[in-house]
C-alpha cells in the first residue's frame, strides 16, 4: 500500500495524462497500480471538479469589477467595502478584500510575480556553449561571472573566451 502522498502523486499524474500507462511512467509505478487507485477514487465518489458555492459577494461582483475597472486597479478594498455596506452588503471586510484582489484589472500587467511553472527556464535562450558555438569555452579567469557576464535575452550568462 502506498502512502497518501504517493497515492495523490499517482492520481495527479493520471489527471494530467488521462492514460494509465502514461501516468504509470510519470509516477514510476505499474499501470495496474494506477488503475487500482483510479478505481478506488471512482468508488469513493470523489468529484473530479470542485463545486463552487455561491458567495455573499456574488450579487455585488459586477459593481466591484466596475470600480476596479474605473480606478484601473487602484480602488482600496476598505473603501469598496464601505460603498458595499451602503448598498446593503452584509459580508465581511475580508471577503471584500479577496473579491477586490481577484477582480481583473483591464490593461494592467497580468501578474508581477515570476512564473514558477517553468522552473527549468525553457523559455530562455540557450547559452552560447549549447547553441553550437564549440569554439567558445567558459573563461576560467572570470571567477565572478556577474562582473564580466554577457546578457542574452535578459539572462546573465558567464563569460566565454575564444579558443
Amino acid at each position: 500500500m502506498k502512502s497518501q502522498e504517493e497515492a495523490m502523486h499517482i492520481l495527479e499524474a493520471y489527471d494530467l495524462t488521462g492514460s494509465l500507462r502514461a501516468a504509470a511512467s510519470l509516477a514510476g509505478v505499474s499501470h495496474h497500480t494506477v488503475g487500482r487507485y483510479v478505481a478506488e477514487r471512482a468508488r469513493a465518489g470523489v468529484n473530479e471538479l470542485p463545486v463552487r458555492r455561491d458567495r455573499l459577494s456574488d450579487p455585488y461582483l459586477a459593481k466591484i469589477e466596475e470600480w476596479v475597472e474605473r480606478s484601473k486597479g487602484r480602488v482600496r478594498a476598505d473603501v469598496a467595502h464601505e460603498k458595499l455596506l451602503a448598498l446593503g452588503y452584509d459580508g465581511s471586510e475580508r471577503t471584500t478584500r479577496r473579491v477586490v484582489a481577484e477582480a481583473p484589472v483591464p490593461g494592467g500587467a497580468p501578474d508581477a510575480r515570476p512564473d514558477l511553472r517553468d522552473p527549468g527556464g525553457l523559455d530562455r535562450p540557450d547559452p552560447p556553449a549549447l547553441r553550437g558555438d564549440a569554439h567558445l569555452r567558459p573563461d576560467r579567469k572570470c571567477s565572478a561571472a556577474h562582473f564580466r557576464g554577457s546578457v542574452a535575452g535578459g539572462v546573465m550568462w558567464p563569460c566565454f573566451q575564444r579558443i
